[in-house]
């Protein structure tokens, strides 16, 4: 008989700028940001070794992503772990932040 996996609860702490995933009332990982004008900049996605594996890493991105598209700002993906989660589910497309270049004359 498997064993009952832990909920996992994500909490944003504001004050530091991130997502904090919590499993069993421990700390599992983190997802840091960047707030700009309407953008949200994830840089740095971190799962604890102890919880690996376990889908700590995809619920921080739903929630960085959701947190993104119920405040109808944009995301820029600087993190590699968000940036391929996020390409693997194309529902977040519209909130993704895709800069234009503009040549001036």
């Amino acid at each position: 008989m498997a064993d009952a996996t832990p909920e996992i609860t994500i909490v944003r702490a504001e004050d530091k700028k991130r997502l904090e995933a919590y499993v069993g009332g421990r700390l599992a990982g983190i997802v840091e940001y960047i707030p700009a004008q309407q953008t949200y900049a994830f840089v740095h996605t971190e799962v604890e070794p102890a919880f690996e594996g376990r889908g700590i890493g995809s619920a921080l991105a739903k929630a960085a992503l959701d947190m993104v598209r119920d405040a109808d700002s944009k995301f820029l993906a600087v993190c590699p772990f968000i940036a391929a989660w996020a390409a693997r589910h194309p529902e977040y497309e519209p909130w993704n932040y895709r800069p234009t270049s503009r040549v001036v004359d």
